[in-house]
């Protein structure tokens, strides 16, 4: 199998894993009784699930072997109601680094079809970092009065509120 092919399926692990995250973030915010911040946080883990899904769908159509590797126990204790959207964007943008390590693998590797379907993650991820730096501030600036996010949230749309436009096919469908 190529690198290329052997990368992806890491990658998977890491979509994986970052779903497994989020839910960790969505049930500390339930349990807090935030639930603007939890419903975020559960969009956010359907939507990392998705992308491995669609990594999947990639490898299927590619004809390459597919791994689907197991994932470390996501943090789920935390300090203070800015600690978990500090975590997520320090996630998102290691992901970011991800792809774009994956998009030079392919260049590297002459797999131009593989690069063009990591460009649509590449758009993803420059708006995930911005919603969720956006989200970081809001919070930090509210975390004396944690249902002020709530109320941001409430009335605004933060990110692109589970909508992929112009998203590769997952395997299984998007659910």
């Amino acid at each position: 199998m190529p690198r290329f092919g052997e990368a992806l399926n890491e990658q998977i692990g890491r979509e994986f894993g970052a779903s497994q995250q989020y839910v960790a973030i969505a049930v500390h915010y339930d349990a807090e009784t935030l639930p603007q911040l939890a419903q975020h946080f559960y969009r956010q883990a359907v939507e990392e699930r998705n992308h491995a899904m669609m990594i999947v769908q990639y490898l299927l159509d590619a004809d390459l072997p597919v791994g689907v590797p197991g994932v470390a126990a996501p943090v789920t204790a935390f300090d203070d109601a800015v600690a978990p959207v500090q975590l997520a964007l320090d996630q998102e943008k290691s992901v970011t680094e991800d792809i774009v390590r994956l998009t030079k693998l392919a260049r590297e590797e002459g797999d131009l079809v593989g690069e063009q379907f990591l460009h649509w993650f590449l758009q993803e991820q420059r708006e995930e970092v911005s919603s969720m730096g956006a989200l970081l501030t809001v919070v930090e600036r509210s975390k004396d009065n944690v249902m002020l996010i709530e109320d941001f949230l409430a009335r605004e749309v933060v990110g692109d509120a589970g909508v992929e436009n112009g998203a590769p096919p997952a395997a299984g469908g998007a659910l």
